[in-house]
């Protein structure tokens, strides 16, 4: 695959913000182009111990509170924060509490600064937001927080700091000025998901298991977290995402998450947008093709499979390669609807977006007891468009797209005449591949198909007791 420095623009132009008058909501697919990483001091790559990293923002939309938080320590200090980090009262983390560390240390939440305490926690859950120091308000809808038990609590005892370490006990980072407070599960779980009915898959995999009580406090990341799968290099940080927007004279940068393979509707919904854009009179808008790279239920499909697809896709020439980035979103997944998809916007903010794309029931899911979703489809968009502290992102509408029968490819939904389209669910695009059956023509480019087919295949062989191979890193790396 091409690198992404191979695909670089040039055209020198200003960002900014529409007017309310133009919020509107779409959403499209997406390109591997994949940006380079910097060590630009500028960009907040050079990592500091003490204050959180000031990265000067340019001509792109301002992180949140100004400024992008970093929370990594010096490489000349590593050592010796391992060495400190062996002394302390130890907690061991699991996969998404590595996941969250990953998000805080890089900024994804600016301009928190570590796991949160107790005030911050009350805001998130109650207000879906945050007061910072000046007195203004920022977006904050999930909470980051780190869950123990009684007896850790007790070996913890009176110490201001601990070490968070892996499954080897490998130091990750400390945690500093530490507070300790009570893990009122059902109200987290309420809260987040308005039900507390059995089934929420975030919730049974991270909460009502979790100890009873939270520990919040300032963040120091020993070194950059790595995943070591093959998928590192397109885990690129805000820092270096607004590098890469830089680079590419972008003047307006929309973003686009998912966490399903890229069809021809989302790549068509993608490339209207930015025809959009240009004609409010942008001159070089840059997509953000954003998968969503950490935990998910267990029936998505898993990041190398999409990544193998979204690949594809892009070698197939349904997205152009130079005005889009695709890199990974390493959050964790909720499925919080309205609630969740605000933390998805705040996080594109503070990776230089400055228009996002929503869609129909984002971040939603069926409800876990009825045959119905647990939230209204259209909630999303409106909440967003209301939501406390994203008063400066600029809400793209979603335009529905379908399979036109007289086109023989995917379109703009015409009500009008209602008869000449097909709505192929999700459902129904899983239940062609695992029947290795093809879409009809246009649905889905031919490469990114086969990527699907070949992916619920291994599933039907691994059933079988049959060993697949997994997805090969060196696709990744062309």
């Amino acid at each position: 695959m091409a690198t992404i420095s191979s695909h670089f623009l040039k055209t020198p132009t200003k960002i900014q913000s529409l007017p309310k008058t133009h919020k509107t909501h779409f959403s499209t697919p997406f390109n591997l182009p994949l940006p380079t990483r910097s060590t630009s001091k500028r960009t907040g790559s050079t990592r500091s111990v003490g204050a959180p990293t000031r990265i000067r923002c340019g001509l792109l939309i301002e992180p949140d509170g100004g400024k992008l938080v970093t929370l990594f320590v010096e490489e000349s200090q590593r050592d010796l924060k391992k060495e400190e980090a062996f002394k302390l009262p130890q907690i061991k983390l699991n996969k998404i509490d590595i996941q969250w560390v990953h998000v805080l240390s890089e900024g994804w939440a600016s301009p928190l600064n570590g796991f949160m305490r107790e005030s911050e926690f009350l805001q998130t859950l109650h207000f879906n937001s945050i007061k910072i120091e000046d007195g203004s308000v920022v977006n904050m809808s999930v909470p980051i927080v780190l869950a123990i038990d009684d007896e850790k609590k007790s070996e913890i005892g009176g110490s201001s700091c601990v070490s968070l370490v892996d499954d080897d006990n490998n130091p990750i980072a400390i945690l500093n000025d530490i507070e300790i407070y009570k893990h009122n599960k059902e109200e987290r779980i309420a809260r987040t998901w308005g039900t507390t009915a059995p089934g929420l898959p975030y919730a049974d995999e991270a909460i009502t298991h979790a100890g009873d009580w939270l520990i919040g406090g300032d963040l120091k990341v020993i070194e950059p977290i790595k995943y070591h799968d093959g998928l590192d290099r397109f885990r690129l940080s805000p820092a270096e995402l607004r590098d890469e927007f830089t680079r590419r004279n972008a003047d307006a940068v929309f973003a686009f998450q998912l966490r399903n393979p890229v069809h021809n509707g989302h790549a068509l919904l993608m490339t209207d947008t930015r025809r959009r854009l240009l004609e409010m009179g942008y001159k070089n808008p840059v997509l953000l093709l954003h998968p969503l790279g950490g935990y998910t239920k267990a029936d998505d499909v898993p990041l190398h499979w999409r990544m193998k697809q979204h690949e594809q896709v892009l070698e197939d020439g349904v997205l152009d390669p130079e005005t889009t980035v695709v890199s990974i979103f390493p959050s964790p997944m909720h499925y919080a609807g309205p609630t969740e998809v605000q933390w998805h916007a705040k996080a594109r903010i503070n990776a230089g977006a400055n228009f996002y794309i929503v869609g129909r029931d984002p971040a939603g899911m069926g409800h876990p007891l009825e045959k119905r979703d647990l939230y209204d489809a259209d909630h999303g968009k409106k909440v967003l468009s209301m939501a406390p502290g994203l008063e400066r992102l600029n809400i793209l509408p979603f335009r529905v797209a379908a399979y036109d029968k007289t086109k023989n490819g995917m379109a703009f939904f015409d009500p009008s005449r209602p008869q000449d389209f097909i709505f192929i669910s999700g459902t129904k695009m899983r239940t062609l591949a695992k029947n290795k059956e093809s879409p009809p023509d246009g649905f889905m480019c031919p490469g990114g198909w086969k990527v699907l087919v070949e992916y619920y295949d291994s599933l039907s062989q691994a059933e079988n007791g049959r060993v697949t191979d997994p997805v090969p890193a060196s696709s990744f790396r062309k």
